[in-house]
């Protein structure tokens, strides 16, 4: 005998609890309903009180059930009759037996009429009808109570054809939709004629129901799917006879899956099904195919385990007859109002070609995911979070089960674990306590901070009044204490996890108080001025010298690691003086420019910044000749350089920073007739000019002017443009001099670098009147994996993310109109840069491209996508992706295609069940990127 225990690939969490749901995927869990719908045993009826009115029959219609003709007195008048007029029988003088006393009232209903017939001891109840016994409910066009058989019949009403009022059986939660009820309340027993009902995602229909007894129920011709549409399904599960033990199991016959009323290969001679209201634990059916490579797979195979209801776990693993395998491990927990969070493990052993040919290889990747977050009402002062992502660099790229072009463009990914404590008070201590990772996947370079440990002190005014405004220089004084510690740890991709990759670690501490204050300068003019003092520990120090027998006798440069406490301090003085400055020009009061606005911002800053060169030493490199004219080379160098916070500066620099930021806005007159107000509209934003000039220079004293700023065009677009610009001249070996270019014969500056790019996205939803316009952030596998968040490098395909699979009730259902009156769909993101450098009499673009993506709805149940671009500089194509999907009611089926990539090119095919119950009833076939290219 079979024993399947069925699990969904993808768990869930609840939103009003915190308990993640299990993988209730056992295909026929909807019995339950149907048992617990017949489970309750009607022992008597109620009689009504002799002062109500009985109703005489006069005309009579016939109803069948099972077979049996039952006559239904029909009335015609609704009149008084005394019971006693009507039983003409003597008194029997004999007592009956006690009979069992009902547990509960019994109300019964019907809109046309109760009517209790003593001769036949029945009672009929016609047109919405109901009986409620209990905690159960019959509704139906008919029911009738015959004491005679102690049977109850319920079934709907036949009128002109058209079959209405269904009876429902309701008990509790749980509803049952048949043709008709028989039920005999003393044996129990009950038959039910094509009930209808809805459990944990699943509609079925089943043609009889045997009812034998309260703990079996048998069930022939049973139908059940995910469709909408019960009475006429796209696809369903054909079971000729079932067993249903309530809470316990279910064993079924041959089972067929169907498709459009046409039988398939798919189905099972027999299978046993256990049952439970709980989660349950449960394997998940691998997906069998071929791989060009690695010979054939068991793909996303494995076991799900239900552990808590606060968190799961997943197991899941694909292997390949050349060797190669890979394991998953996946959890998601919460606690409801504290915090929820996932963990994602995954490992391969990757194996290309076979062993003895010369192209053969073997590799082992991994990659761990996991994120946390806290609600902040669970500890206002306290904080855990977490945003790990980090693996072999080649994860990505090399993956064997996943076809992701946004995250094999990844070339960073970047992990922090921090937990953060507020200390209330005056002033108020801030502490935080963190890992920071982080992988550059081209290079393999890790750079660990293991911990780093930040505390800061409230702003404190010392001399502020206790009551009143801060008002003046004095007042607005103002000092703070910032302390930072850190274990830095640098090492390679290889070496990570290795004794090794603490050798070289460093450990640093940087205590900082700024002290500032502002005031305003003849009312208009803002001013601020503030000084910081910095001292910074270090635990390891390097020391210089040049040795003339190191590199085997041809000298040269020793640096020596001294472990110990060691210490500088330093401090600067920073000013700056600042305004806002406004103006208006009237264009025309009638014209359609009627007012242009100017609004700039300067400013004027000057800093001191003083030379430590007490922290310094130097050394002596002899001369290569024995020329007595040829003096040594000093060298001069901190103990502190490649330290955690650097060396002190040595030099003394005093510079004045400029800067001048210009907006400009129209008011336009508006196209509406009834508009009070003419229109806002912004011509160019943040124009800012920026430079300095060092005093204590003696050459090249001016820096290059920086320029950026942006024109809007239309809404949701903007060009933004920057560019920088130098006023100096070059030599014949393209190096700056000191001299002004307008000197040199060119212009006032040159322009060195130039950047302008845009970004746009817009859809047909611009078109139409919105209600609520918020920032949905995209949040899917490429985002988590730290690719972009749009899909300008198409779309993922993570199958254990759960991503393919969407349950069929959360859709809206097409109906005709739809197809009639159909707008179609669409988006356009697109995102342009052009990049020109000139720094050394280049002239060149640099980097040119354009990238676009693009969704369109065909059709109600067609939509299609591209993703692509064109790299002018390099004259290609870029990453380019199709996408194609079709929706097939309960059933979702799509195809992506890579034909050109700059890291792969893939395809991938995917036809399956949409609900998250069936999602392992699925078909894909993919074509994984050849490494080797």
């Amino acid at each position: 005998m079979l024993n399947f225990d069925l699990a969904n690939s993808k768990p869930k969490l609840q939103n009003n609890s915190a308990i993640t749901l299990g993988y209730k995927q056992h295909l026929l869990t909807f019995f339950t309903l149907l048992l617990l719908g017949l489970c309750t045993s009607v022992k008597a009826q109620e009689v009504p009180k002799k002062d109500t009115p009985t109703i005489p029959a006069e005309i009579n219609q016939e109803e069948n059930i099972d077979g049996e003709t039952i006559v239904v007195p029909v009335p015609s008048i609704i009149e008084e009759v005394d019971e006693r007029a009507q039983d003409t029988t003597k008194t029997d003088t004999i007592k009956p037996p006690n009979q069992e006393v009902l547990k509960d009232i019994v109300e019964y209903y019907g809109e046309d009429y109760v009517y209790i017939d003593k001769k036949t001891n029945k009672v009929y109840m016609y047109n919405k009808a109901y009986v409620i016994y209990e905690d159960v409910r019959i509704d139906a066009g008919l029911i009738i109570l015959d004491y005679n058989k102690n049977e109850i019949y319920a079934k709907g009403i036949d009128s002109a054809g058209n079959y209405s009022q269904r009876p429902v059986f309701t008990q509790g939660a749980n509803k049952v939709e048949p043709d008709s009820i028989k039920y005999n309340y003393d044996s129990e027993k009950a038959l039910v004629y094509n009930s209808r009902g809805e459990e944990s995602g699943f509609r079925y229909i089943a043609e009889t129901t045997k009812k034998v007894n309260d703990s079996v129920i048998f069930l022939r011709n049973v139908k059940f799917t995910t469709s909408k549409n019960i009475e006429d399904p796209e696809y369903y599960f054909y079971t000729r006879r079932a067993k249903f033990v309530p809470k316990k199991k279910i064993v079924t016959g041959l089972t067929n899956m169907y498709i459009a009323d046409v039988p398939t290969p798919i189905g099972l001679p027999f299978a046993y099904f256990p049952l439970t209201e709980d989660r349950t634990s449960g394997f998940i059916i691998p997906t069998i195919g071929e791989n060009n490579n690695r010979g054939f797979f068991f793909q996303n195979g494995g076991y799900y385990l239900a552990l808590s209801e606060y968190f799961d776990l997943t197991l899941q693993g694909d292997y390949y007859t050349n060797g190669s395998y890979a394991l998953r491990a996946q959890s998601a927990y919460a606690l409801k109002y504290k915090f929820t969070g996932g963990v994602n493990i995954r490992y391969e052993n990757l194996i290309n070609s076979e062993r003895g040919f010369p192209d053969f290889s073997q590799s082992t990747l991994y990659n761990i995911q996991w994120n946390h977050s806290q609600d902040q009402k669970s500890s206002p002062l306290s904080r855990f979070s977490a945003s790990v992502n980090f693996g072999s660099s080649e994860y990505f790229q090399q993956s064997i089960n996943q076809i992701n072009n946004g995250s094999a463009l990844v070339n960073t990914l970047q992990s922090s674990v921090s937990y953060s404590k507020t200390f209330e008070g005056d002033p108020q201590v801030n502490t935080t306590v963190s890992l920071n990772l982080n992988q550059n996947t081209q290079t393999q370079e890790i750079n660990l901070t293991l911990p780093n440990i930040t505390a800061n002190v409230g702003r404190i005014f010392p001399f502020a009044p206790k009551t009143g405004t801060k008002k003046g220089i004095i007042d607005n004084i103002n000092l703070q204490y910032d302390v930072t510690a850190q274990n830095r740890i640098r090492t390679t991709d290889s070496l990570f996890g290795t004794s090794s990759m603490f050798d070289d670690a460093l450990i640093g501490v940087q205590h900082r108080i700024p002290i500032s204050t502002n005031f305003k300068v003849l009312e208009y003019l803002s001013a601020t001025a503030s000084t910081t003092y910095t001292e910074t520990w270090s635990l390891t120090t390097f020391n210089q010298r040049y040795d003339i027998d190191a590199n085997e006798g041809s000298g040269g440069v020793v640096r020596d690691t001294i472990s110990g406490f060691d210490s500088y301090r330093t401090y600067n003085f920073n000013t700056s003086l600042g305004t806002t400055i406004y103006g208006t020009f009237n264009i025309s009061e009638t014209g359609k420019i009627q007012k242009i606005r100017h609004v700039m911002r300067p400013s004027i800053s000057y800093n001191i910044n003083p030379g430590f060169e007490q922290y310094y030493d130097q050394y002596e490199i002899p001369p290569l000749t024995a020329d007595p004219d040829v003096n040594a080379e000093i060298v001069q160098y901190s103990r502190f350089e490649n330290t955690i916070y650097g060396a002190p500066g040595r030099t003394y620099s005093s510079n004045i920073g400029m800067s001048l930021s210009n907006n400009f806005e129209a008011k336009v007159r508006s196209k509406d007739s009834t508009a009070t107000e003419p229109k806002k509209v912004v011509l160019l934003n943040n124009l800012t000019f920026s430079s300095g000039y060092n005093l204590s220079g003696d050459s090249l004293k001016w820096n290059p002017v920086s320029v950026r700023g942006a024109v809007p065009i239309i809404p949701k677009l903007d060009i933004n443009f920057s560019a920088t610009l130098d006023p100096y001249a070059l030599d014949n070996n393209n190096q700056r001099i000191d001299t002004y270019n307008t000197e040199n014969g060119g212009s006032l500056f040159r322009l060195t670098q130039g950047n302008v790019s845009l970004n746009y996205s817009f859809s047909s939803e611009d078109f139409k009147v919105k209600k609520d316009d918020e920032d949905k952030r995209l949040d899917d596998a490429t985002f988590r994996n730290g690719g972009r968040q749009d899909d300008l490098f198409g779309q993922g395909n993570d199958n254990f993310d759960g991503s393919l699979y969407e349950d069929d009730d959360d859709e809206e259902t097409v109906t005709n109109k739809d197809w009639f009156k159909y707008t179609i769909p669409w988006d356009l993101r697109l995102a342009y840069t052009i990049t020109y450098n000139n720094i050394a009499r280049q002239d060149e673009i640099s980097s040119q491209s354009l990238m676009f993506s693009s969704n369109l709805e065909l059709s109600p149940r067609w939509k299609v996508g591209v993703s692509s671009g064109y790299d002018f500089k390099n004259k290609g194509v870029t990453t380019t992706q199709f996408r194609f999907q079709r929706d097939l009611e309960s059933w979702k089926m799509s195809f992506n295609w890579t034909p050109i990539g700059a890291v792969n090119t893939s395809w991938y095919f995917y036809v399956g069940i949409k609900s998250s119950v069936l999602s392992d009833i699925k078909y894909d076939k993919r074509r994984e990127p050849d490494q080797r290219l």
